[in-house]
């Protein structure tokens, strides 16, 4: 994983069942997305939207839940981009407990850059393209792929 955050599960992030409600734990992966932009790019998040005009949402989500999350517990959160398109990339999330390093889920994003005036998509500017790859993010090598 080329960046990881921690990530501490609070109060409101339980359940009734006494374990961390699986939205949350899209939340979690969001926190370190954010967490990262402010590590590679020097600029948090939001400021990103305002000043570049430019997001990211996230358009497709595949996980993979094995162990339950407790109240209290703290994760560390694993970032990795696996791969660059013209418009999208896709993250890569780990999250382990830090006390025991048990893996609690897995989860991949595919996130497509979109221009935040018109919501349109737009090629990932070269300024994100550059750290993204720097990042460890390949770019594809043609044919299969969804890209927007």
């Amino acid at each position: 994983m080329s960046y990881t955050t921690r990530v501490k599960v609070r109060f409101g992030d339980i359940d009734h069942a006494g374990i961390a409600y699986y939205p949350n734990l899209y939340h979690y992966c969001h926190v370190a997305f954010e967490d990262f932009f402010e590590e590679h790019l020097g600029v948090p998040y939001p400021e990103m939207i305002e000043k570049d005009r430019i997001g990211f949402p996230t358009v497709r989500v595949e996980s993979y839940f094995k162990t339950p999350i407790k109240y209290g517990d703290v994760l560390e959160i694993g970032v990795a981009i696996t791969r660059l398109g013209e418009s999208s990339a896709t993250f890569e999330f780990r999250a382990s407990r830090s006390d025991d390093r048990a893996l609690c889920f897995a989860s991949v994003h595919i996130v497509v850059a979109v221009d935040m005036r018109t919501f349109r998509p737009v090629r990932i500017p070269e300024r994100y393209r550059e750290i993204f790859r720097r990042a460890g993010a390949e770019d594809p090598q043609g044919g299969v792929g969804e890209d927007a």
